[in-house]
């Protein structure tokens, strides 16, 4: 995992707020301008309160202006993740927001679990598991929560419903990269005594 540069990750971070408060009945989003921003873009966008994860919502391939995939991403993550509870505008502001921009993606050459793993590297490469229909994915994130590689790739065919303790001669894996920033909110409020 690589950082993304302040100067396009605040704005990105920025945006991401603007287009929750936005949803949440605020005024419009003001959308960062130039190439960067404009050209495609595959995004996931994690949100938290505090230390608990609220909803984390992304694209794996650039198919859109990198700004839309932020705004569409961040909203979704918000309000439409099965994990993410209700928000008032004034908590948009609270939530530690995370931008992960990912590379394209590059296949894995496997044949098995093992073949897999060999080729996979801990803590760096986010991972695409395909097989069929059915695809799943953990950013490079996931590695610090699941570190053990059979148990990682285990939890990534539960995610895709697949049978998480067998390997399938169709499954395909590709990797990808992410460069993120990350945006702590304003600290909650303190309660008058």
């Amino acid at each position: 995992m690589q950082p993304l540069d302040p100067a396009l990750g605040a704005p990105l971070a920025a945006l991401a707020r603007a287009a929750i408060r936005h949803a949440l009945g605020g005024p419009a989003v003001q959308r960062p301008v130039g190439e960067f921003f404009a050209q495609k873009g595959a995004v996931f966008v994690t949100l938290y309160r505090g230390d608990t994860l609220h909803g984390c919502i992304g694209s794996l391939e650039a198919h859109r202006p990198l700004v839309d995939d932020v705004i569409d991403n961040a909203v979704a993550a918000a309000l439409h993740d099965p994990r993410a509870v209700p928000l008032s505008r004034s908590d948009a502001e609270r939530l530690r927001v995370e931008i992960s921009l990912l590379s394209p993606q590059e296949r894995v050459p496997c044949h098995d679990e093992a073949s897999a793993l060999s080729a996979l590297r801990p803590g760096e490469d986010g991972v695409v598991l395909r097989c069929g229909s059915r695809r799943a994915t953990f950013l490079p994130q996931v590695w610090e929560q699941i570190p053990d590689g059979h148990e990682f790739l285990r939890e990534l065919r539960w995610k895709a419903r697949l049978d998480p303790d067998a390997w399938l001669p169709e499954m395909q894996v590709f990797r990808y990269h992410v460069r993120t920033y990350v945006d702590e909110g304003s600290p909650p409020m303190e309660k008058p005594q």
